[in-house]
């Protein structure tokens, strides 16, 4: 099982194992149980990853594709949304806040490479079946969706089990918005900004990680000290 995960996902299960033994510890230690939602959190988090891989073992555009690619949409800001959760921080006694400091931030990084690996398999699977343009056009709408995903999440506390649950509700709340944008001009503006600044992060480590492929061997070692 563990030959199947790439590095770059070993080095997430290191990130993810990191904020969950500070979180033991602030536990054991402080008997404080707050940041505990991270657990949940991470959990949610982590589905869009497991759809993605699942995707990324599927050959051509089919229903069985629709359906994956429709869950990992589905579940795809709900890894980013632990950005947000730095809302939570602030100095809460006994606790330092240096240590505090260290999990809502650890945790943001988790949220932020969940969401850009798994992105990153969709776009590989929609690169083998789709034009280039199709493909840029689809991976920007995800950053827009992800930003508006975090915005009903955040702000009007809707969750990805609402889809199933509490469908009437999301979808009215998701027609308001569509149909009505100039009356909610913030909700649009957090989406674009929200999804703006993962677009960049998203590409930024795309681009350095092309920038490290393109170095000759020599200067390679002298880029890595």
């Amino acid at each position: 099982m563990l030959k199947k995960i790439s590095p770059l996902e070993k080095m997430l299960a290191v990130a993810i194992a990191f904020t969950m033994t500070l979180l033991l510890i602030r536990v054991l230690r402080y008997h404080d149980h707050l940041y505990l939602f991270y657990i949940w959190n991470t959990f949610l988090g982590v589905l869009p990853l497991y759809f993605s891989r699942k995707l990324a073992r599927l050959s051509g555009i089919n229903l069985r594709s629709i359906i994956v690619l429709a869950c990992w949409l589905v579940f795809f800001p709900n890894a980013p949304y632990m950005i947000t959760d730095l809302f939570h921080f602030g100095e809460k006694t006994p606790v330092p806040l240096w240590y505090d400091l260290l999990i809502v931030s650890s945790a943001a990084w988790n949220g932020l490479l969940l969401g850009i690996i798994s992105l990153m398999q969709v776009e590989q699977f929609l690169v083998r079946h789709l034009k280039g343009p199709w493909v840029k056009a689809i991976v920007v709408l995800s950053f827009v969706l992800c930003g508006y995903g975090v915005y009903i999440g955040r702000f009007l506390r809707f969750n990805s089990w609402d889809a199933v649950t509490n469908p009437e509700a999301l979808l009215f709340t998701i027609a308001g918005h569509v149909l009505k944008p100039y009356n909610h001009l913030g909700a649009w503006a957090f989406s674009i900004g929200f999804g703006g600044m993962f677009g960049i992060i998203y590409y930024t480590l795309q681009q350095l990680h092309h920038h490290k492929k393109s170095v000759p061997p020599n200067e390679e070692r002298f880029f890595i000290s």
